[in-house]
């Protein structure tokens, strides 16, 4: 897990250290003596990919500096229910009162995770990548991001800085795709790669004319996918995107695309269930 990944991962812990803990856990700091050790594991409790691990070790060591971290299956794992995950010691206390902010990141990526690696097995048997969009949950850009490429998905731009998304709002205002790709063309190194939005086929061979990098092929059919393909011939990258369902996914990677765009692999988590247990 990158710097970036982990500093994200540091200040939503502080936001969820002050939402849950306030003043302090008042069930566990009188009842369990301050100086009491134990060891607990985290255990799948469903099939799925781990994602996230890393996070719940910088939970509990935010609680416990002198926390023992031993992982039994890291991150990208494919695991079924009863697999241990980690097996861990730390003070008492920490054990209980990291518990549930620990499990929520944990359980968060590592169902992004499992949905991503469900979406790559469909694809199996074809040169595509799966890829996530901006439609992550506020504060997990980086976070929801590296589930998926724990899943074996990939990331798409991260934000609106890092790559050019020409929409139909753009095109509109525009006039057009080549007006909107020869405007922006002015304005930004060569290094930033310009996609564009297109709906119909007279929209991809605009944007042909305009020497895109990556055409986006949103909301189609996929026979007009497949038409859109055949006109573009392999003469730039093309993303489709819309609506996009693990149910739909195989259909759409045989018309001989470059990428899909999943929005679900980020807004409609199911997270994975997963346990902590005291042992010793």
């Amino acid at each position: 897990m990158d710097e970036k990944v982990l500093k994200s991962a540091e200040v939503l812990f502080d936001l969820a250290y002050a939402e849950d803990i306030g003043d302090g856990d008042i069930t566990t700091n009188n009842l369990i003596p301050p100086d009491t050790n134990k060891t607990a594991i985290l255990v799948a409790k469903e099939s799925g990919v781990v994602a996230g691990l890393p996070v719940a070790e910088m939970v509990f060591r935010r609680f416990d500096k002198n926390l023992k971290w031993n992982v039994k299956l890291p991150d990208g794992s494919r695991v079924e229910p009863g697999d241990v995950l980690v097996e861990f010691t730390a003070n008492y206390r920490a054990l209980l009162t990291g518990e549930r902010k620990a499990l929520n990141f944990l359980q968060r990526l590592s169902g992004i995770a499992t949905y991503a690696n469900m979406c790559m097995k469909e694809i199996e048997g074809h040169n595509v990548e799966i890829l996530d969009t901006r439609k992550t949950l506020p504060g997990y850009r980086y976070l929801d991001k590296y589930a998926v490429r724990m899943g074996g998905g990939s990331n798409h731009r991260f934000g609106l800085y890092d790559m050019v998304m020409i929409k139909d709002n753009h095109i509109q205002i525009a006039g057009g795709i080549k007006p909107a790709v020869d405007a922006i063309r002015k304005k930004i190194p060569k290094s930033i790669k310009i996609e564009v939005e297109t709906t119909t086929i007279e929209q991809v061979k605009e944007a042909l004319v305009a020497d895109v990098d990556i055409i986006m092929l949103d909301n189609m059919s996929s026979k007009l996918m497949m038409e859109c393909v055949g006109i573009i011939n392999k003469r730039t990258k093309i993303e489709a995107s819309g609506n996009m369902t693990i149910k739909r996914i195989r259909k759409v990677a045989a018309t001989g695309v470059d990428y899909i765009s999943i929005g679900a692999l980020t807004h409609s988590v199911k997270a994975l269930d997963i346990s902590q247990r005291i042992i010793d």
